[in-house]
Protein backbone atom coordinates (compact mmCIF):
# COMPACT_ATOMS: atom_id res chain seq x y z
CA UNK A 1 0.00 0.00 0.00
CA UNK A 2 1.38 3.39 -1.00
CA UNK A 3 1.74 5.92 1.80
CA UNK A 4 0.38 9.34 0.82
CA UNK A 5 2.79 12.12 1.76
CA UNK A 6 1.49 15.24 3.50
CA UNK A 7 2.91 18.43 2.06
CA UNK A 8 3.39 21.63 4.12
CA UNK A 9 0.53 23.18 2.15
CA UNK A 10 -1.87 20.45 3.27
CA UNK A 11 -0.82 20.86 6.88
CA UNK A 12 -1.26 24.62 6.51
CA UNK A 13 -4.87 24.01 5.44
CA UNK A 14 -5.49 22.20 8.73
CA UNK A 15 -3.94 25.17 10.51
CA UNK A 16 -6.26 27.58 8.71
CA UNK A 17 -9.25 25.57 9.94
CA UNK A 18 -7.96 25.97 13.51
CA UNK A 19 -7.68 29.72 12.96
CA UNK A 20 -11.27 29.81 11.70
CA UNK A 21 -12.41 27.89 14.78
CA UNK A 22 -10.46 30.30 17.00
CA UNK A 23 -12.18 33.23 15.31
CA UNK A 24 -15.60 31.68 15.95
CA UNK A 25 -14.67 31.03 19.59
CA UNK A 26 -13.58 34.66 19.95
CA UNK A 27 -16.80 35.92 18.40
CA UNK A 28 -18.80 33.73 20.77
CA UNK A 29 -16.76 35.05 23.74
CA UNK A 30 -15.90 31.54 24.92
CA UNK A 31 -12.66 32.69 26.49
CA UNK A 32 -10.58 29.88 25.01
CA UNK A 33 -9.18 31.54 21.88
CA UNK A 34 -5.76 32.37 23.30
CA UNK A 35 -5.31 28.96 24.91
CA UNK A 36 -6.39 27.23 21.71
CA UNK A 37 -3.90 29.15 19.58
CA UNK A 38 -1.08 28.60 22.06
CA UNK A 39 -1.88 24.88 22.26
CA UNK A 40 -1.98 24.56 18.47
CA UNK A 41 1.35 26.38 18.15
CA UNK A 42 2.93 24.19 20.82
CA UNK A 43 1.64 21.10 19.04
CA UNK A 44 3.26 22.10 15.75
CA UNK A 45 6.57 23.15 17.33
CA UNK A 46 6.86 20.24 19.77
CA UNK A 47 5.93 17.54 17.26
CA UNK A 48 8.25 19.02 14.65
CA UNK A 49 11.14 19.00 17.12
CA UNK A 50 10.38 15.48 18.33
CA UNK A 51 10.33 14.34 14.70
CA UNK A 52 13.89 15.61 14.26
CA UNK A 53 14.97 13.99 17.53
CA UNK A 54 13.38 10.64 16.63
CA UNK A 55 15.05 10.67 13.21
CA UNK A 56 18.41 11.01 14.97
CA UNK A 57 17.57 8.32 17.54
CA UNK A 58 16.39 5.88 14.88
CA UNK A 59 19.67 6.30 13.00
CA UNK A 60 21.87 5.69 16.05
CA UNK A 61 19.90 3.18 18.19
CA UNK A 62 22.12 4.10 21.14
CA UNK A 63 20.90 2.93 24.57
CA UNK A 64 22.47 5.99 26.18
CA UNK A 65 20.60 8.49 24.01
CA UNK A 66 17.36 6.53 24.27
CA UNK A 67 17.70 6.52 28.07
CA UNK A 68 18.33 10.28 28.12
CA UNK A 69 15.27 10.81 25.94
CA UNK A 70 13.19 8.63 28.25
CA UNK A 71 14.35 10.52 31.34
CA UNK A 72 13.58 13.86 29.71
CA UNK A 73 10.06 12.62 28.91
CA UNK A 74 9.64 11.45 32.51
CA UNK A 75 10.75 14.75 34.05
CA UNK A 76 8.49 16.77 31.75
CA UNK A 77 5.58 14.47 32.61
CA UNK A 78 6.34 14.98 36.33
CA UNK A 79 6.21 18.73 35.85
CA UNK A 80 2.86 18.45 34.03
CA UNK A 81 1.42 16.34 36.85
CA UNK A 82 2.36 19.05 39.35
CA UNK A 83 0.95 21.84 37.16
CA UNK A 84 -2.44 20.13 36.80
CA UNK A 85 -3.17 20.03 40.54
CA UNK A 86 -5.25 22.78 42.12
CA UNK A 87 -3.55 22.09 45.45
CA UNK A 88 -0.15 20.46 45.70
CA UNK A 89 2.13 19.21 48.43
CA UNK A 90 4.78 21.62 49.65
CA UNK A 91 8.50 21.19 49.15
CA UNK A 92 8.42 19.57 45.74
CA UNK A 93 6.68 16.46 47.04
CA UNK A 94 4.00 16.52 44.36
CA UNK A 95 6.64 16.51 41.62
CA UNK A 96 8.63 13.75 43.33
CA UNK A 97 5.62 11.53 44.01
CA UNK A 98 4.24 11.95 40.50
CA UNK A 99 7.60 11.28 38.88
CA UNK A 100 8.41 8.24 41.01
CA UNK A 101 4.94 6.75 40.46
CA UNK A 102 5.19 7.15 36.68
CA UNK A 103 8.74 5.80 36.63
CA UNK A 104 7.87 2.67 38.60
CA UNK A 105 4.69 1.92 36.65
CA UNK A 106 5.35 3.11 33.09
CA UNK A 107 9.00 2.11 32.83
CA UNK A 108 8.38 -1.33 34.36
CA UNK A 109 5.48 -2.04 32.02
CA UNK A 110 7.39 -0.68 29.01
CA UNK A 111 10.48 -2.80 29.66
CA UNK A 112 8.35 -5.89 30.32
CA UNK A 113 6.43 -5.35 27.08
CA UNK A 114 9.59 -4.79 25.05
CA UNK A 115 11.54 -7.74 26.44
CA UNK A 116 8.78 -10.33 26.77
CA UNK A 117 5.90 -9.48 24.41
CA UNK A 118 7.24 -7.55 21.40
CA UNK A 119 10.87 -8.68 21.82
CA UNK A 120 12.66 -6.60 19.15
CA UNK A 121 16.41 -7.02 18.60
CA UNK A 122 17.82 -5.17 20.47
CA UNK A 123 15.04 -4.80 23.02
CA UNK A 124 15.56 -1.02 23.23
CA UNK A 125 15.04 -0.46 19.49
CA UNK A 126 13.82 3.18 19.42
CA UNK A 127 11.14 2.43 16.80
CA UNK A 128 9.33 0.43 19.49
CA UNK A 129 10.70 1.79 22.79
CA UNK A 130 10.04 5.52 22.40
CA UNK A 131 6.45 5.36 21.05
CA UNK A 132 5.49 2.70 23.60
CA UNK A 133 6.96 4.64 26.51
CA UNK A 134 5.40 7.85 25.24
CA UNK A 135 1.91 6.36 25.17
CA UNK A 136 2.35 4.77 28.59
CA UNK A 137 3.72 7.96 30.14
CA UNK A 138 1.06 10.17 28.57
CA UNK A 139 -1.84 8.12 29.85
CA UNK A 140 -0.27 7.41 33.24
CA UNK A 141 0.45 11.12 33.60
CA UNK A 142 -3.23 11.91 33.12
CA UNK A 143 -4.31 9.27 35.62
CA UNK A 144 -1.78 10.31 38.26
CA UNK A 145 -2.63 14.01 37.85
CA UNK A 146 -6.35 13.34 38.29
CA UNK A 147 -5.73 11.09 41.30
CA UNK A 148 -3.52 13.57 43.13
CA UNK A 149 -5.77 16.51 42.33
CA UNK A 150 -8.83 14.63 43.61
CA UNK A 151 -6.98 13.39 46.72
CA UNK A 152 -5.64 16.79 47.71
CA UNK A 153 -8.81 18.77 46.99
CA UNK A 154 -11.12 16.30 48.76
CA UNK A 155 -8.78 16.09 51.75
CA UNK A 156 -8.80 19.88 52.01
CA UNK A 157 -12.60 20.03 51.80
CA UNK A 158 -13.15 17.19 54.30
CA UNK A 159 -10.31 18.00 56.69
CA UNK A 160 -12.66 18.39 59.66
CA UNK A 161 -14.26 15.00 58.93
CA UNK A 162 -10.85 13.32 58.76
CA UNK A 163 -9.75 14.93 62.03
CA UNK A 164 -12.96 13.78 63.75
CA UNK A 165 -12.33 10.23 62.58
CA UNK A 166 -8.81 10.38 63.95
CA UNK A 167 -10.12 11.60 67.32
CA UNK A 168 -12.55 8.66 67.38
CA UNK A 169 -9.60 6.29 67.21
CA UNK A 170 -9.34 5.48 63.53
CA UNK A 171 -5.91 5.06 61.96
CA UNK A 172 -4.83 7.47 59.25
CA UNK A 173 -5.50 4.77 56.62
CA UNK A 174 -9.07 4.34 57.86
CA UNK A 175 -9.68 8.08 58.17
CA UNK A 176 -8.71 8.80 54.58
CA UNK A 177 -9.50 5.40 53.07
CA UNK A 178 -12.68 6.37 51.19
CA UNK A 179 -11.03 9.48 49.79
CA UNK A 180 -8.11 7.40 48.53
CA UNK A 181 -10.39 4.91 46.83
CA UNK A 182 -12.39 7.67 45.12
CA UNK A 183 -9.16 9.31 43.96
CA UNK A 184 -7.90 6.10 42.33
CA UNK A 185 -11.31 5.50 40.70
CA UNK A 186 -11.24 9.02 39.26
CA UNK A 187 -7.80 8.48 37.78
CA UNK A 188 -8.81 5.19 36.18
CA UNK A 189 -12.11 6.35 34.65
CA UNK A 190 -10.60 7.88 31.44
CA UNK A 191 -8.65 4.68 30.72
CA UNK A 192 -11.61 2.40 31.43
CA UNK A 193 -13.86 4.55 29.24
CA UNK A 194 -11.30 4.45 26.42
CA UNK A 195 -11.19 0.63 26.57
CA UNK A 196 -14.98 0.33 26.66
CA UNK A 197 -15.41 2.57 23.60
CA UNK A 198 -12.48 1.25 21.55
CA UNK A 199 -13.56 -0.18 18.20
CA UNK A 200 -17.22 0.75 18.68
CA UNK A 201 -17.40 4.48 19.36
CA UNK A 202 -13.87 5.39 18.28
CA UNK A 203 -10.79 4.04 16.54
CA UNK A 204 -7.79 4.61 18.84
CA UNK A 205 -5.05 6.95 17.64
CA UNK A 206 -2.24 4.41 17.35
CA UNK A 207 -4.35 2.00 15.32
CA UNK A 208 -5.55 4.79 13.03
CA UNK A 209 -2.00 6.03 12.51
CA UNK A 210 -0.71 2.57 11.64
CA UNK A 211 -3.50 1.98 9.14
CA UNK A 212 -2.90 5.37 7.51
CA UNK A 213 0.81 4.51 7.31
CA UNK A 214 0.07 1.31 5.41
CA UNK A 215 -0.04 -1.36 8.13
CA UNK A 216 -2.67 -4.06 7.64
CA UNK A 217 -5.75 -3.58 9.87
CA UNK A 218 -5.27 -7.01 11.47
CA UNK A 219 -1.74 -6.18 12.66
CA UNK A 220 -2.76 -2.67 13.72
CA UNK A 221 -5.57 -4.13 15.84
CA UNK A 222 -3.17 -6.53 17.59
CA UNK A 223 -0.79 -3.72 18.51
CA UNK A 224 -3.67 -1.52 19.67
CA UNK A 225 -5.02 -4.26 21.96
CA UNK A 226 -1.55 -4.72 23.44
CA UNK A 227 -1.05 -0.99 23.96
CA UNK A 228 -4.44 -0.41 25.57
CA UNK A 229 -3.99 -3.30 27.99
CA UNK A 230 -0.50 -2.10 28.94
CA UNK A 231 -1.75 1.48 29.32
CA UNK A 232 -4.41 0.23 31.72
CA UNK A 233 -1.82 -1.66 33.77
CA UNK A 234 0.57 1.28 33.86
CA UNK A 235 -2.12 3.81 34.72
CA UNK A 236 -3.63 1.59 37.39
CA UNK A 237 -0.39 0.89 39.24
CA UNK A 238 0.78 4.48 38.83
CA UNK A 239 -2.48 5.83 40.22
CA UNK A 240 -2.47 3.51 43.22
CA UNK A 241 1.17 4.20 44.03
CA UNK A 242 0.82 7.97 43.75
CA UNK A 243 -2.25 8.04 46.01
CA UNK A 244 -0.52 5.79 48.55
CA UNK A 245 2.58 8.00 48.72
CA UNK A 246 0.70 11.31 48.69
CA UNK A 247 -1.83 10.29 51.34
CA UNK A 248 0.98 9.15 53.64
CA UNK A 249 2.63 12.54 53.24
CA UNK A 250 -0.58 14.21 54.45
CA UNK A 251 -0.06 12.66 57.90
CA UNK A 252 2.93 12.85 60.24
CA UNK A 253 4.51 10.07 62.29
CA UNK A 254 1.96 10.61 65.06
CA UNK A 255 -0.86 10.14 62.49
CA UNK A 256 -1.99 13.75 62.67
CA UNK A 257 -3.48 15.33 59.56
CA UNK A 258 -0.98 17.88 58.20
CA UNK A 259 -3.24 20.04 56.10
CA UNK A 260 -0.52 22.72 56.20
CA UNK A 261 1.42 20.59 53.71
CA UNK A 262 -1.12 21.47 51.01
CA UNK A 263 -0.87 24.81 49.22
CA UNK A 264 -2.58 26.38 46.24
CA UNK A 265 -0.74 25.66 43.03
CA UNK A 266 0.59 28.94 41.60
CA UNK A 267 1.49 27.23 38.29
CA UNK A 268 -2.09 26.07 37.69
Amino acid sequence: MTVIELSPAKLALAGILVLILSGCAYAARLGITRRMLIAATRTVVQLSLIGIVLEALFSTSSLLWISLMAMAMLLIAGREVTARQKRRLTGGWSFAIGTVSMFVSSFTVAVLTLTVVINPDPWFTPQYAIPLLGMLLGNTMTGVAICLDRLHETTWQQRSVIENRLMLGQTWQEAIGQIRREAVRSGMIPTINAMAAAGIVSLPGMMTGQILAGTTPALAVKYQILIMLMITVGTGFGSMLSVLLASRRLFDKRERLRIDRLVLNNSE
